[in-house]
């Protein structure tokens, strides 16, 4: 899910943020998750240049901010056939997830028991479907 222009909202993203502050400098709600999204979930942000940077990360039991945002890699870390857009996005393949979580982790490490953890209920419900 998007969640705003990094170099504006960054600073004040916490696990409790629901909005962030537009370009136009008014403050603009998240949109609701779809009713399907049942995994993990990742909020990024948009940084100079078009980058995309995973900035959260968040399941049924927790939800971590982190230190050291991610450069989104399409097709690695969310699949081929998914488009980042101000609307959120499922990701249905599993494998790009767990090698986008695998490399938040390793850039993270200081919360990385937190993230393990999550990475550890998604590969489980993941492998049971």
């Amino acid at each position: 899910m998007y969640v705003g222009g990094f170099e504006r909202n960054r600073r004040n993203l916490t696990p409790a943020s629901t909005s962030f502050e537009g370009s136009d400098g008014q403050s603009h709600q998240y949109p609701a998750w779809p009713d399907n999204t049942d995994g993990v979930r990742i909020s990024f942000m948009e940084k100079a240049g078009k980058k995309f940077v995973a900035v959260r990360v968040s399941d049924a039991t927790s939800d971590v901010v982190l230190p050291n945002e991610l450069v989104l890699v399409p097709g690695e870390h969310f699949g081929f056939n998914t488009r980042l857009s101000g609307t959120p996005a499922v990701v249905e393949d599993n494998h790009a997830m767990l090698k986008l979580l695998e490399d938040i982790i390793k850039k993270n490490h200081d919360t990385s028991e937190e993230l393990l953890q999550i990475r550890a209920r998604f590969k489980a419900a993941a492998t049971t479907k």
